[in-house]
């Protein structure tokens, strides 16, 4: 793979993390102000909110890991170790 494809990899798991991180923040604010038939607060109620914020930050998690680490060079930094 050379190095713009690789590069131009990395900078889509990027975006696609910063959108997997927006969802997240969306879906757990929507868990926070979550309101019942009556209009109180009610925190069980929106547990679904709460599930898909952990699953979009747990993508998120994953998407910048791969991301940061696809950028690493492994046979520019052989001749370190070697």
């Amino acid at each position: 793979m050379n190095y713009y494809a690789k590069k131009l990899t990395s900078t889509f798991l990027l975006i696609v993390g910063l959108l997997f991180a927006a969802i997240a923040v969306w879906q757990f604010y929507l868990f926070v102000v979550f309101r019942d038939a009556r209009g109180a607060l009610d925190a069980q109620g929106g547990g679904s909110h709460l599930w898909y914020a952990v699953g979009a930050a747990a993508l998120t998690c994953l998407c910048v890991f791969f991301g940061i680490f696809r950028r690493i060079n492994h046979a520019e930094e052989l001749h370190i170790t070697s």
